[in-house]
C-alpha cells in the first residue's frame, strides 16, 4: 500500500488551516480554539519570545508540528512564522538533535537525548549571549507534543518566562477504544454517527480525520481501536483492514496508532476453520497469516482488543480454555511486530446465583503470571459497568506478575448520556487516586498503572469515548472536557481534576476569572450531583435496562432484575457482600477489607454497595438510611437547579450559540433529575413504608406513571403547545 503523498499531507493542512478560520462558536474547534490573546502585557511578552522560528521540518511529523505551531501564532497573536538558520534574541528553537543542528550543539544535549520515545524539555536558555526558547526532544514525536503543551502555555496566559520544563508520558498506551459499528452506528454513542467514513475509504480522507487526530495529540493520546468490542469478524476481512489503512496514514503524522477489536470466533466466521480453539494449530496459523496481512498494510498497527467470553461472545472458554490460553494466542502473532493485546476482564454472564462483583477478579487472579509479555488485560474502573460510583475494582493491586490496563468510560453510558453534565475528571482521579494497599499505604491504582512500566516494561490507559459526527463532537458541550481529562491523565494520572478544568475552561472559554470561576463551581459539583439523584449511598445498576438512561429499579424479569443489585424488601436495602455475603471485600487489601466490611466504617457512599441496611439503621447523621436517602435524592435535584442558575449568570459573557446549547441541555437535565429522584423514591418507599417529608416537594405522578415513561422522557407536550 502507497503512503500518503507530501501533496495529500499539505492539503490537509490547508484545509485545517481553512476550516479553523471559518469556524463558529460551535464547539467544532475543542480546546484548540487559538483566540486572539486579550491582554497587550502578554501578547508583547508572548511576541518577544517568538519574533523568530529555528525549526527545520523534514519530517510529516514536524510538518504537522510546525502547521500546529503556525496556527496557533497566528490565532493568538496575529504573529507569522519568521524562520531564520541561527539564534537571535527572542528566537524559538524547536527539533531534535538529528533534525536541526542548533539542537544538536546545545549544552544540555544528552539531557535531550536521555528523554524517552515521547518525552520533551521547553526551556529557556542563553547561547551565545542570546536569549531563547527551546521544544527539544530526542524523537519528533515528542516535538509535537511539545508544541501543543507550549501553545497551552499561551493559551491559559501563563508566562514564556524561565521556562524549565521537562514532560515524559508516566503510561506508556494511552489509547480511546472506540465503540463503533461497520454500519455507521456507535453502540452507546450520543454523539451521531461513527466519523469513520467506510464506504469511502481508503481514497477519500475526510479532512475532520485531521482534527480528530490533532485534538487526540493535544492531550497526548497514542492509539485509537477502531471498532466495537462486540466485534464483527469481517473487520479483519481484507477489504475492511484496506479501508483502515487510510485512517492509519491519517493519523500517523500524529503518533496514533490504529488498534482493531478482534474477534475471537474470526476463524471459524471468515476464516473457513470448523473451529476457533486456540489450542489447534490451524487457528494459530491462521491468526499468524491475518496479523502478516495487516502489518503489511498497516507498518505501525498497535494490537488487538478482545472481549471474549462475556455477554455471549465467543472466547476460548468455549473450548475449555482459560484466557490466558486465548490472549497468548493472539499475543504470538503480534510479538515479531511489536504488537500488543489488550484483553478485557469485563467477564460478565448474568449468572443469577453470582454475584457479579466478584466474577472478574475470580477468573482473572488465578492467572496472574500466565500472560505473555506483550498482554494486558483490562478491567474497568470498577467492577460491575462504568456506574456513577462504584469501588475501584479489586484486580488492581492483586496482579503483580499481570500488567492491567484501566479502562474507564467516556461516554456516559450511565450518566445521563449527551443530555447530562457531568464532569468525569472527579471520577477518573477518585478511582486513581484510591488506595489500594497493595504495598502498604500510598499503593494507589495510579503507582499500580505506573509501576508495571518499571515492571514489565509496558503499562497503558484506556477510555471509551463518546466521539461521533455531531459538529461539538461530543454531543454535550461539556462532554469534551471528559475527553480532555481522560488524555491528560492518561499522559499523567497524578494530575488534579481541578486544575484540568480550569485548563479546559481557560481554552475552550476564557481566561476571564468572572467566567472561569463560576463554569469551575458547575464542573467540580457536577459528578457528585448526578450520583445524588441517580444512585445515592451505593445504590447501582438500577437505571432503564434497554437504554441505560433514567431510573428503572422496578425493572424484573427472567432475564435480568434491578432486584439483584438493590435486593429491597420491606426491611432492609442493599447486597451483602461483606465477610458473611458474597465476599466481595475480601478480595482488597487490608484495611480496606475490614474497613468495607464494618457499615460503621465504611464510607457512607459505598454503603449500600457492600452493606443490606434496615431502613431504619441509623446514619452517622443521626437520622434513618429512608429519610437520608431522600435528603440525597432531593439534594441531587436542588444541585441541578444550582448548576442552571450558575450558568445563567453567563448570558452574554460568552457566545450565544455554546450559552444556548448548555442552557436547553441543563433544563433536560433538570427534568430528568426529577424524574430519577421521584421514580426512585416512589419505588423504594414502598417498601420503606416511610414518607417523604412534607418539607419537600412531593412527586406530581404516580409511581405507575413513572414506569411508563419511555426514553427519551415522553414529556407532557401540553408543555410545548403555544398557549
Amino acid at each position: 500500500m502507497n503512503r500518503p503523498s507530501r501533496f495529500y499531507i499539505v492539503l490537509f493542512l490547508m484545509l485545517l488551516l481553512w476550516h479553523h478560520g471559518t469556524s463558529a462558536e460551535n464547539g467544532y474547534n475543542l480546546w484548540l480554539r487559538y483566540v486572539k490573546i486579550a491582554d497587550p502585557a502578554l501578547i508583547d511578552n508572548y511576541k518577544d519570545k517568538n519574533r523568530h522560528i529555528v525549526f527545520p521540518a523534514v519530517s510529516d511529523r514536524l510538518k504537522a508540528a510546525k502547521a500546529e505551531l503556525e496556527l496557533g501564532l497566528k490565532g493568538m497573536l496575529a504573529l507569522e512564522l519568521n524562520e531564520t538558520d541561527k539564534a537571535v534574541n527572542g528566537t524559538l528553537i524547536v527539533g531534535t538533535p538529528t533534525s536541526s543542528k542548533v539542537i544538536a550543539e546545545l549544552p544540555f544535549v544528552s539531557e535531550i537525548n536521555n528523554l524517552d520515545n515521547e518525552g520533551y524539555i521547553i526551556r529557556s536558555c542563553t547561547v551565545n549571549g542570546k536569549g531563547i526558547t527551546v521544544i527539544a526532544a530526542r524523537e519528533d514525536i515528542g516535538i509535537l507534543y511539545g508544541i501543543y503543551h507550549y501553545l497551552r502555555l499561551m493559551q491559559t496566559n501563563l508566562s514564556l518566562n524561565k521556562l524549565d520544563i521537562k514532560e515524559e508520558p508516566k503510561l506508556q498506551y494511552r489509547v480511546l477504544d472506540h465503540w463503533d459499528n461497520l454500519d455507521g452506528t456507535i453502540e452507546r454513542g450520543y454523539a451521531g454517527y461513527t466519523l469513520w467514513d467506510w464506504a469511502r475509504l481508503p481514497r477519500y480522507k475526510d479532512p475532520r480525520y485531521i482534527d480528530y487526530a490533532r485534538t487526540n495529540a493535544s492531550i497526548g493520546i497514542n492509539g485509537a481501536v477502531l471498532n466495537n468490542v462486540n466485534a464483527n469478524a469481517k473487520s479483519l476481512n481484507t477489504e475492511w483492514l484496506v479501508k483502515a489503512s487510510g485512517l492509519a496514514d491519517v493519523f500517523r503524522p500524529y503518533g496514533i496508532r490504529i488498534y482493531l477489536t478482534a474477534r475471537f470466533s474470526a476463524p471459524k466466521e471468515i476464516g473457513g476453520l470448523p473451529t476457533a480453539d486456540p489450542s489447534d494449530p490451524r487457528v494459530r496459523q491462521w491468526w499468524k497469516e491475518k496479523v502478516k496481512e495487516i502489518y503489511q498494510l498497516i507498518p505501525d498497527f498497535g494490537g488487538f482488543l478482545v472481549k471474549a467470553n462475556s455477554e455471549g461472545q465467543p472466547g476460548p472458554q468455549d473450548y475449555g480454555r482459560t484466557h490466558a490460553d486465548g490472549a497468548n494466542m493472539m499475543a504470538e502473532a503480534l510479538e515479531p511486530y511489536g504488537g500488543i493485546v489488550f484483553w478485557r476482564a469485563f467477564v460478565y454472564q448474568n449468572e443469577r446465583d453470582i454475584d457479579r462483583v466478584i466474577n472478574g477478579y475470580n477468573e482473572f487472579k488465578p492467572l496472574d503470571g500466565k500472560f505473555n509479555k506483550n498482554v494486558f488485560v483490562q478491567p474497568k474502573n470498577g467492577a460491575i459497568d462504568f456506574q456513577p460510583r462504584e469501588p475501584f475494582h479489586p484486580l488492581f493491586g492483586s496482579m503483580p506478575e499481570t500488567p492491567l490496563a484501566i479502562e474507564f468510560q467516556i461516554t456516559q453510558e450511565n450518566l445521563g448520556h449527551a443530555g447530562h453534565l457531568v464532569y468525569l475528571g472527579a471520577l477518573f482521579e477518585e478511582t486513581l487516586q484510591s488506595d489500594t494497599y497493595e504495598k502498604g499505604k500510598g499503593s494507589t491504582v495510579s503507582k499500580v498503572l505506573q509501576n508495571y512500566k518499571k515492571t514489565h516494561g509496558i503499562s497503558a490507559m484506556a477510555g471509551v469515548p463518546n466521539i461521533g459526527t455531531d459538529i461539538n463532537w461530543t454531543g454535550h458541550l461539556f462532554g469534551q472536557a471528559n475527553w480532555h481529562a481522560f488524555g491528560r491523565l492518561a499522559w499523567n494520572p497524578d494530575l488534579s481534576s481541578i486544575e484540568l478544568s480550569e485548563e479546559w475552561i481557560r481554552m475552550t472559554f476564557s481566561n476571564d476569572k468572572s467566567i472561569l470561576k463560576p463554569i469551575q463551581k458547575i464542573m467540580l459539583m457536577s459528578r457528585e450531583t448526578a450520583v445524588d439523584y441517580m444512585t445515592p449511598l451505593g445504590l447501582n445498576h438500577i437505571m432503564n435496562y434497554n437504554t441505560h438512561n433514567g431510573p428503572e429499579p422496578w425493572h424484573d424479569d427472567p432475564l435480568w432484575t434491578a432486584f439483584d443489585y438493590h435486593k429491597v424488601t420491606t426491611d432492609s436495602i442493599g447486597v451483602d457482600r461483606t465477610r458473611t455475603g458474597s465476599n466481595a471485600v475480601g478480595q482488597y487489601h487490608e484495611p480496606l477489607a475490614s474497613t468495607f466490611n464494618d457499615p460503621k466504617t465504611c464510607p457512607v457512599n459505598l454503603l449500600l454497595w457492600f452493606h443490606r441496611i434496615p431502613w431504619t439503621y441509623k446514619m452517622p447523621s443521626g437520622q434513618y438510611l429512608w429519610y437520608e436517602m431522600v435528603d440525597y435524592y432531593y439534594k441531587g435535584v436542588d444541585g441541578v437547579r444550582q448548576m442552571e442558575n450558575i450558568w445563567n449568570t453567563l448570558d452574554g459573557k460568552i457566545d450565544k450559540e455554546r450559552f444556548e446549547h448548555v442552557k436547553s441541555l441543563l433544563k433536560l437535565q433538570e427534568d430528568e433529575a426529577v424524574w430519577w429522584r421521584d421514580g426512585c423514591l416512589l419505588f423504594f418507599g414502598q417498601y420503606s413504608k416511610m414518607p417523604i417529608p412534607a418539607k419537600y416537594e412531593q412527586p406530581k405522578h404516580s409511581l405507575e406513571y413513572y414506569k411508563k415513561i419511555p426514553f427519551p422522557y415522553n414529556w407532557d407536550s401540553t408543555l410545548f403547545l403555544k398557549k
